[in-house]
């Protein structure tokens, strides 16, 4: 008797930045209501499974991840009612939800952190040092020291903002208050987590200086430390004691396929993000090594394809051309495994770099690291040919740009040529397929180098990488677009049953 596949396994995974997606309210800012009446859109996109981004109480000091009450909703984006009908009307559609848990941090502004602060009880929940110098030589990834002083002269840790002190994971308060959440949520229907900074959670007890040691090497003091796994263990089980499907995919940075095998174990989480096609340049050989590094290591059982998210410039801008875009596409798609697409990509939506300084809202930003994630977080274009495109009857949180009118979804919804269009098709085709495929490839050698192409049963993707055109046989399923008979174009790519 063959065991049914897990539906997380090939699924495809839509992120949600409820931020930015709909707003029903008209204040401007996305919210579930909104997200919750765009539902039949995805449905109809043709994707299994919604990830939301924090949509909890918080200061958004980070974009919601800096998190003041993890069993709540922010009203800016609705209430715990408007949350339960959402998560009913997505399984009315067939459509899976996943929400972020943010465990590494709290809010500034969490309870917890607030009572450390003011009274000095409960700072064991926290990294506090009494000392007169900074502890150590820790860096926040957003730039300048990892710590912080509170107004009596403590030191505090924070990897990310000072607004995001980091948790204390050898405290048991801490480790029963997660267990708790993610049972809130599971009682509340979720189908699955999403764990940001999952690798960060423990840190040496000791605070050491990280000197010359990378951050995420083996070894290192701030990530990847071997406690975590006891954590994922736990967790494990909490999501496996409900019935039906759950599951967890992790955020984990590592600096090898090794490291990164340890946190999908049986007992462990399900899936870890596959993170270096974001970093890679438009290459066959590139890419093919990614492609390969993943699925032959033993994390490759379960293994994961993203182009884009909201912490990273838009692949339509990374790529330079909408078909290189689209080939991308069906690269992912026609891989063993899940693929994660992130909002908007499914219109072609470029990043957007000349957003004004006063309208940035990234901490990135103002720690002087960079113009920050702000470009690829812009509110959708829904309707309409000037701002706010349907978005909201408000004035926009973030400005959009005054050139989105042929990509809204209105626009392209009329249109077989337009990306829309191609998304919709290819979704529906893989979905047709997926049943049918072998969870392996095997490489198919081409005579142009520039091409990258492999078999799955009966079906061939062949990813031209190169400018000019290459012959091709067999019998076209797909194509990312119009193209002479026999030849995928430059940046371009086909589906073929040979």
């Amino acid at each position: 008797m063959t065991t049914p596949t897990p539906w997380w396994r090939d699924a495809v995974v839509y992120e949600v930045y409820p931020r930015s997606f709909s707003d029903a309210s008209g204040d401007g800012e996305g919210d579930l209501e909104g997200l919750r009446h765009r539902l039949p859109y995805l449905s109809e996109l043709g994707v299994d499974a919604l990830w939301l981004t924090p949509f909890y109480t918080s200061p958004l000091a980070d974009g919601g991840y800096d998190v003041a009450d993890y069993r709540d909703v922010d009203p800016r984006f609705g209430t715990l009612a408007d949350f339960d009908d959402l998560v009913a009307d997505a399984h009315r559609l067939g459509l899976r939800i996943i929400i972020d848990i943010v465990p590494n941090h709290t809010s500034s502004a969490h309870p917890w952190f607030s009572e450390a602060v003011r009274t000095g009880r409960g700072r064991g929940r926290y990294h506090f040092r009494d000392c007169a110098d900074v502890p150590n030589d820790w860096q926040s990834n957003f730039g300048g020291p990892a710590w912080s002083r509170t107004p009596d002269g403590s030191w505090y840790l924070h990897l990310y903002t000072p607004e995001q002190p980091d948790l204390n994971w050898h405290d048991p308060e801490v480790r029963a208050e997660f267990e708790d959440v993610l049972r809130f949520w599971l009682d509340r229907g979720v189908d699955g987590f999403r764990i940001d900074v999952a690798a960060g959670l423990f840190k040496h007890p000791d605070l050491p200086d990280l000197g010359a040691l990378g951050t995420h090497a083996p070894g290192s003091p701030m990530y990847g430390r071997p406690e975590v796994h006891e954590i994922y263990r736990q967790w494990r089980s909490i999501l496996d004691s409900y019935p039906g499907e759950h599951m967890a995919v992790g955020e984990v940075w590592t600096e090898s396929p090794e490291a990164l095998a340890l946190y999908v174990r049986p007992d462990e989480l399900h899936q870890a993000f596959q993170f270096h096609l974001l970093l890679a340049p438009w290459s066959a050989r590139a890419f093919r090594e990614i492609i390969g590094t993943c699925l032959d290591s033993p994390n490759g059982q379960a293994p994961t394809w993203v182009l884009s998210n909201h912490d990273v410039i838009r692949h339509r801008s990374r790529y330079g051309t909408e078909e290189r875009s689209r080939a991308a596409l069906m690269l992912i798609l026609a891989l063993p495994g899940s693929a994660y697409l992130y909002q908007g990509e499914e219109l072609g939506l470029p990043e957007v770099f000349d957003l004004p300084d006063e309208a940035r809202q990234d901490p990135i930003f103002f720690q002087g690291k960079g113009m920050g994630r702000d470009g690829c977080r812009v509110p959708l274009p829904w309707s309409g040919t000037q701002a706010p495109y349907g978005f909201t009857s408000g004035k926009p949180w973030l400005p959009q740009p005054a050139d989105w009118g042929p990509l809204t979804v209105e626009a392209q919804e009329g249109d077989p040529a337009s990306m829309l269009s191609f998304y919709r098709r290819a979704l529906a085709l893989r979905r047709t397929l997926r049943a049918a495929l072998p969870p392996t490839l095997e490489w198919q050698e081409w005579p142009d180098p520039g091409v990258l192409a492999f078999r799955r049963g009966d079906l061939v993707c062949a990813v031209n990488f190169g400018d000019e055109p290459v012959e091709f046989q067999g019998d076209v399923l797909l194509a990312s677009g119009p193209s002479a008979e026999g030849r995928i174009a430059g940046g371009g790519a086909v589906w073929l049953r040979t």
